[in-house]
């Protein structure tokens, strides 16, 4: 479609918006964190010499760790979430035009827009010692005060976080299969659950993957949920990130830190994408 002139007018005042708050923070934030950091300040100064000590921190065992808990975790309840969110956007969409279909999309948007501090407090107050899911902690032999339990809370935070996001992301892919395809298949003498994995599941990929990336990139930005449930010992790089701006003021390592995470994320997005795009290409 050709861009008029009047059409380009209209598209001034979205990409100066554009421009002020996001690629100018965003220049700020790259800016910063190649600026060398003196104990006492806040932030660098204005003279502050250029340096890469900031990234090379980074190649330490410590920060490792940080990272691979947080890109760890966050696809462990990836994956949890989108085998949960499936069955329920599947349910969803399948229903008639109707009240149960619209109570059921505004329960998942409401759940959306549930505050993250009651989702948080909900999760830690079901698996506490009050809770009636305590008995599952206590299955699988996690104390109130080991490291997976810790993890096992934060993993159920997220969870509940992002499931009605995938739901509702998922519900537009399988309204637009058809369902005498599933017929058709056990027509053929196939079994109802392998019709569904056969037609349903692989026509779903494409909401499957964006459902996934959207998820994984909140779940690896959480600050929240492992605050809150990882009780100071199980630490997200958003919360590390927090700590370094918030509370030492030491700015240039919060911003080579969030630089860090920009990247790795738009890294893992990048290959997906591209890994699922080869994989359909091939099928």
């Amino acid at each position: 479609m050709k861009l008029t002139g009047r059409a380009a007018l209209l598209l001034i005042p979205s990409a100066l918006l554009f421009v002020f708050l996001l690629v100018l923070p965003l220049v700020n934030v790259i800016d910063e964190s190649f600026k060398e950091f003196i104990p006492g300040r806040i932030g660098s100064a204005k003279d502050a010499p250029y340096t890469l000590a900031n990234y090379l921190d980074f190649f330490s065992p410590a920060y490792a760790g940080l990272f691979l808990d947080t890109f760890r975790l966050g696809l462990i309840a990836c994956v949890v979430a989108l085998a949960v969110s499936f069955p329920i956007a599947y349910y969803t969409a399948r229903q008639p035009a109707g009240l149960k279909r619209k109570l059921a999309i505004g329960f998942l948007v409401c759940m959306m827009f549930l505050s993250a501090l009651v989702r948080v407090y909900s999760i830690e107050l079901t698996f506490g010692p009050l809770g009636f899911l305590k008995q599952i902690s206590a299955l699988f032999g996690f104390t109130p005060n080991s490291r997976a339990y810790l993890e096992m809370l934060t993993i159920s935070g997220l969870v509940h976080v992002i499931i009605p996001m995938s739901a509702l992301i998922l519900i537009g892919t399988i309204q637009n299969i058809n369902p005498r395809l599933v017929e058709a298949g056990q027509a053929l003498g196939a079994p109802r659950w392998k019709a569904h994995l056969s037609i349903t599941v692989p026509l779903s990929a494409p909401g499957i993957l964006s459902a996934f990336l959207i998820s994984y990139t909140l779940c690896i930005s959480a600050f929240v949920v492992p605050l809150i449930l990882g009780k100071g010992r199980l630490l997200f790089i958003s919360n590390l990130i927090y700590s370094r701006f918030s509370e030492v003021a030491n700015y240039p390592s919060g911003a080579a830190m969030s630089m860090v995470l920009l990247v790795i994320s738009l890294l893992i997005i990048y290959g997906v994408s591209r890994f699922a795009t080869f994989y359909w290409k091939t099928e």
